[in-house]
């Protein structure tokens, strides 16, 4: 019989209830001298997981509290630890308690950069929370949220936003002004719809809208031109709008919907993994075979699909197709047609593999030719030709591109010196155009034919000057200028009357004119981004300019508003700049 040592556990035992209930002054405790005095020199407090029903008092007052020890003090002592080197309070982790209610103290957190209140019974949110106006990520997810202030949407410095696993059955058209969004979760809510106004957020690249009550998304959702992940499983959707706008987006779910038919994927070139089972889709089209060639993943189980395109073995690059539980009685490929395919075939993930082997002729055996065809173009709407070096496109690309109604151009990373004046051709169609990273020195004023145009990104050549005709793009919506050689913001720009985004940022430009002929047209104006140039003075007249949403002056010459005002967004710099308006 062996006998083991005693050893004293270094395991430490609570000795609290599971269900323990602190009151206010047992809270209160909780945040310890040391805890504060960690908080001042980090700039971080995390009360994560200590069983709070309220927050203690003095985590709102965090950064002018001072403690008893340190009222006493010699300023000449050499000390990186005192409380008049202390760092304000920018992380607050206050998640995993039970709390119901957020002081409307919070206000005096002006530094706060990240916020976490997830895992709480928060039933509301103060309207002081709209005057963190330094908040960029804030954690929301499983409380009681009903319903958001409408202050809320004054959060315009916001990056990373998650709300899932809440009550909420409205969201605001304000949504819209959060314009800095990259991250967005509204998942697991009671939401029936979504306002007009998210097409705003055109930064988003992961937009989560799952377990809700949707039964239709809002039209300018396809403004979203950075999305790379759409997730929508779970709602009540009875159909999808054309996605081709969504040129970026590489997932979609939309599992466990009403879904009736495939939608339009013309133009989804990034597409690779589509999760659409649980559905009543009846077929696959032969479209959807000829726009995602470039497919890895496609998940289309549980729907009611009768029968496979003969083109299905087009989707070469495919890797998984789970076909399951549909009405699926036959399979006809190029002429030949199975009346069974082997179990173990389906379930194992050869099925693409074996329809392709149906095929007499192996498409793999046809060169890449260098220019897109008539019929890619016609497919896809779009001419892509990225990264080739390319010094000019040729005039019968162009033409063919015209035939084909092409709407999106991308001539990104090529050696153009200029814009291709056959461009013009696509006057009837072209709504989009990339020409960033070439050498391009000049735009032809030929290119205001192109009227419909709503996005133009000329950024990263080597352009000073942009021709006054281009102001009669009467429709365009955003404007990339940035990495040039502007020393002012051309004289068109002006003209733009849609422009909502003007990104000009890393140039030489000296001023902003913001005068009634200048700037104060532009009354849609959004964004603004002039960080970077040789701006010397901001005119206070700049404060006036209420409908921007994000303004970026950092990197410039000037010494007023100073870094700290910059720092705090977009809202204190306009309302610093109103206050030094001569009356």
């Amino acid at each position: 019989m062996s006998h083991r040592a005693h050893t004293k556990s270094r395991i430490k035992v609570c000795n609290k209830s599971f269900f323990h209930l602190q009151d206010k002054k047992a809270d209160s405790s909780v945040l310890s001298n040391g805890l504060i005095k960690s908080a001042k020199r980090s700039g971080q407090l995390s009360l994560c997981n200590r069983g709070l029903g309220t927050v203690p008092e003095n985590v709102w007052k965090i950064d002018e509290l001072v403690l008893e020890e340190y009222k006493d003090v010699d300023f000449t002592r050499s000390d990186d630890h005192s409380w008049w080197n202390s760092e304000p309070l920018k992380t607050l982790d206050l998640s995993s308690n039970a709390i119901s209610t957020i002081s409307t103290n919070i206000k005096l957190l002006q530094e706060l950069v990240t916020l976490k209140l997830h895992d709480n019974a928060i039933t509301e949110l103060p309207k002081e929370i709209g005057e963190l106006k330094n908040l960029a990520n804030l954690s929301l997810d499983r409380n009681k949220l009903k319903i958001l202030p409408k202050e809320f949407y004054k959060l315009t410095e916001l990056r990373w936003l998650s709300i899932s696993h809440n009550m909420l059955e409205k969201i605001e058209p304000d949504m819209g002004d959060l314009v800095m969004l990259t991250y967005l979760d509204l998942s697991h809510n009671s939401l029936t719809s979504l306002p007009p106004g998210l097409g705003y957020l055109v930064r988003l690249l992961q937009l989560d809208l799952s377990h809700n009550q949707l039964e239709e998304l809002p039209p300018d959702i396809v403004n979203l031109r950075d999305l790379k992940k759409l997730l929508l499983a779970e709602n009540k959707l009875t159909f999808l709008p054309a996605m081709g706008e969504l040129r970026k987006m590489e997932y979609l779910d939309a599992n466990h919907n009403n879904i009736a038919e495939l939608p339009d994927f013309l133009g989804c070139t990034a597409l690779k993994e589509i999760y659409i089972a649980n559905n009543e889709i009846k077929k696959i089209t032969e479209d959807f075979c000829d726009q995602m060639q470039h497919l890895n993943v496609l998940n289309i189980r549980d729907n009611k699909i009768e029968e496979l395109p003969e083109n299905i073995s087009l989707l070469q690059t495919l890797k998984r197709l789970d076909m399951s539980n549909n009405n699926l009685t036959n399979i006809s490929v190029t002429g030949n047609r199975l009346t069974s395919v082997r179990a173990d075939i389906a379930r194992g993930g050869r099925l693409m593999q074996h329809l392709r082997d149906q095929v007499q002729e192996d498409p793999t055996d046809v060169p890449q030719a260098q220019w897109p065809d008539k019929y890619t173009l016609k497919k896809t709407q779009a001419l892509t030709l990225v990264s080739r070096d390319l010094t000019e496109i040729p005039d019968e690309v162009v033409a063919a591109a015209a035939d084909a109604q092409v709407y999106y151009v991308d001539l990104t990373k090529n050696k153009l010196t200029s814009v291709p004046v056959g461009i013009t051709r696509l006057s009837e169609s072209l709504t989009q155009l990339i020409l960033k990273n070439n050498n391009i020195s000049t735009v032809p004023a030929e290119l205001s034919r192109c009227s419909l145009l709503l996005y133009l990104d000329l950024g990263s050549n080597n352009l000073a000057e942009l021709p006054l005709e281009l102001g009669e793009l009467k429709q365009l919506r955003e404007l990339v200028i940035s990495n040039n050689r502007f020393t002012h913001l051309p004289r068109c720009i002006y003209d733009l009357e849609s422009l909502e985004i003007l990104l000009a940022a890393d140039n030489k430009v000296s001023e902003i004119n913001v005068s009634s002929d200048a700037l104060a047209r532009l009354k849609r104006l959004a964004v603004l981004d002039l960080k970077n140039n040789s701006i010397v003075t901001v005119p206070p007249e700049l404060g006036n300019f209420t409908h921007l949403r994000s303004l970026e002056l950092m990197g410039n010459v000037f010494r007023q508003p100073r870094h700290a005002i910059l720092e705090k967004g977009t809202e204190s710099v306009l309302s610093y700049l109103r206050d030094r308006i001569p009356k």
